[in-house]
C-alpha cells in the first residue's frame, strides 16, 4: 500500500507479532484491578463469570476474524464500515475506535504511574507522575516512527515480562484452590449482572487492533483469524485461573480493596508483591506499546481514504511508517494522560468500542454479498450462517444499554468533534 508518493508500508508483522498485538491490547491494566471489583458482586462465581463472558464474547471475535480475512489493507473496522455503508460510516467507525484506543492509552499511562508509585512514591504524583507518563509516551512514539519491527520488538519484551509473573502467580496459588472454590454452592449469586459484565468486558476489548495493521501483516487472510482465535481463547483461560487464585487466597470481606499485588504478597511475601507490581507495569507497558502501533493506523487509514486530511496518510520515506499519524497519536495521548482521569477515560473507551463493534458486525452481510470471487475464496467463513454474528450484535447492544447518560454525553461530544473535522474535509474536497 502506498501514499501516492512511492512510499509503501512493509509487511513485517507475522503470526507472533499479530498475536502479541491481541494479547497486549487485551491484557493491560484491567486484570490487575478488576478481580476484586468483580468479586464484590460475583464472589466465588467470579472466575466462571470471566470465563463465561470470554466464551460468549467469542461471537464478536469470530465475526471480526471473518471480516479481517477479506482485506489486505490497513484500517480494519474503517475498511469494513466504509465498504459496506460508505465513507460517513467508515469515518465514524474509525474515529470512535481511534478515540477509544487513545483514551485507553491515556488512562493506562496513569495506571502505570500509580503502580510505579507503589514501589517509589515519587512516581505517583507531581513531577514524578509527569515524568513517567511523558517518557513512556514519547519513547513509544519515537520507537514506532523508526519502524513497525521496533514497535513489535518493544511489545514482545513487555509481553514476556508481564505474562511470566502472572503464570508464576497461578502456579503458586493453585495449591490454595479447594473444591468449594472451584465449584461454588448453589446459593452463590451474581449481583448487578449487567453492570458487572460491562465492567468485566474491559478485560476483553482491544482485540480489533490487530486487524487495523493488516496492511503490515504477512498473509493477513491466514494469519489474522488464527492469531485472533488462539490468543483470545488463551487469554480467557489465563483470566479464569488468575481470578480463581484471587478468590481462593483473598478473604471475601476484603475483595473491594484487594488487587493482584495483595495476592502476590500473600503467596510470596514482599518479593511477591514487588514481582506482581512489576508485572503490572510491564503489562500496562505492553498494552501501551500495542496501542501505539494500532491507533495511529486508524487515522492513517482515514487520511489515506480522504476521510481526514491527506496529511494523516503520510508515510515516512525512510522508515516506511505513518509518521504524522503516530505523532498526532502521541501528542494527544500525552495531553489527555496528563490532564484526564482514569475512570472517565476508561468508560468512554469501552462504550466507543461497543459502538464500533455494532457497525462492523452489521457490515458483514453486505461484505459477504459484495465480495469478489477471489476474496470469498481466501476468506475465513464462520460456520452457522449469521447465528454467531447475531449473537455478537446482541451482546454489544446489551452492553451499550448498561451505560449511563453521563457516559453517552462524553462519547457524544467526542463524536461531534470528529464529524466536524469530517465535514471540513468533505467541503475541502468539493472545492
Amino acid at each position: 500500500m502506498t501514499n501516492g508518493k512511492g512510499a509503501q508500508l512493509r509487511r513485517d508483522i507475522g503470526f507472533f507479532g499479530a498475536a502479541f498485538l491481541v494479547l497486549n491490547a487485551m491484557i493491560g491494566a484491567g486484570i490487575f484491578a478488576l478481580p476484586g471489583k468483580v468479586a464484590v458482586n460475583a464472589g466465588l462465581l467470579s472466575p466462571w463469570l470471566f470465563l463465561g463472558v470470554g466464551i460468549v464474547f467469542l461471537a464478536v471475535v469470530l465475526t471480526f476474524a471473518e471480516l479481517a480475512s477479506y482485506f489486505r489493507e490497513s484500517g480494519g473496522p474503517v475498511l469494513y464500515a466504509t465498504y459496506a455503508f460508505g465513507p460517513l460510516a467508515g469515518f465514524g467507525t474509525g474515529w470512535v475506535l481511534f478515540l477509544s484506543r487513545m483514551t485507553a492509552f491515556a488512562a493506562n499511562a496513569n495506571v502505570m504511574a500509580t503502580y510505579l508509585g507503589s514501589l517509589f512514591p515519587w512516581f505517583a504524583e507531581g513531577i514524578g507522575r509527569t515524568a513517567v507518563i511523558s517518557i513512556v509516551t514519547l519513547g513509544l512514539t519515537y520507537a514506532n516512527i523508526l519502524g513497525v519491527k521496533d514497535g513489535v520488538r518493544t511489545m514482545g519484551v513487555f509481553t514476556i515480562f508481564k505474562v511470566l509473573p502472572l503464570i508464576l502467580l497461578v502456579l503458586l496459588g493453585l495449591q490454595h484452590v479447594t473444591t468449594g472454590t472451584l465449584i461454588p454452592s448453589a446459593s452463590a449469586v451474581i449481583g448487578d449482572l449487567g453492570g458487572t459484565t460491562l465492567l468485566l468486558i474491559y478485560a476483553y476489548v482491544g482485540f480489533e487492533s490487530m486487524a487495523v495493521t493488516a496492511g503490515e501483516t504477512s498473509e493477513p487472510r491466514r494469519v489474522l483469524p488464527r492469531a485472533l482465535m488462539r490468543t483470545v481463547i488463551g487469554t480467557g483461560i489465563l483470566y479464569f485461573l488468575i481470578v480463581l487464585v484471587f478468590v481462593a487466597v483473598i478473604p471475601d470481606d476484603t475483595y473491594a480493596d484487594a488487587t493482584l499485588v495483595d495476592v502476590g504478597r500473600m503467596l510470596a511475601g514482599p518479593a511477591g508483591a514487588v514481582a506482581i507490581t512489576l508485572a503490572a507495569v510491564f503489562s500496562i507497558g505492553g498494552n501501551l506499546a500495542g496501542t501505539m502501533i494500532a491507533a495511529p493506523r486508524l487515522i492513517f487509514a482515514l487520511g489515506e481514504n480522504r476521510l481526514l486530511p491527506a496529511w494523516f496518510g503520510h508515510i515516512h520515506p525512510k522508515y516506511a511508517t505513518p509518521d504524522y499519524s503516530i505523532l498526532v497519536m502521541g501528542g494527544l495521548a500525552l495531553l489527555m494522560a496528563l490532564s484526564g482521569s482514569f475512570v472517565e477515560l476508561a468508560v468512554a473507551s469501552s462504550l466507543s468500542r461497543m459502538l464500533s463493534y455494532i457497525l462492523c458486525i452489521g457490515s458483514l452481510p453486505v461484505i459477504r454479498h459484495r465480495a469478489s470471487d477471489e476474496m470469498k475464496a481466501r476468506a475465513y467463513r464462520i460456520r452457522g450462517g449469521y447465528l454467531i454474528p447475531i449473537v455478537g450484535l446482541l451482546i454489544c447492544l446489551w452492553l451499550t444499554a448498561q451505560a449511563t447518560a453521563e457516559n453517552w454525553r462524553t462519547v457524544g461530544i467526542l463524536l461531534a468533534i470528529g464529524f466536524v473535522l469530517y465535514a471540513l474535509e468533505r467541503r475541502y474536497l468539493k472545492r
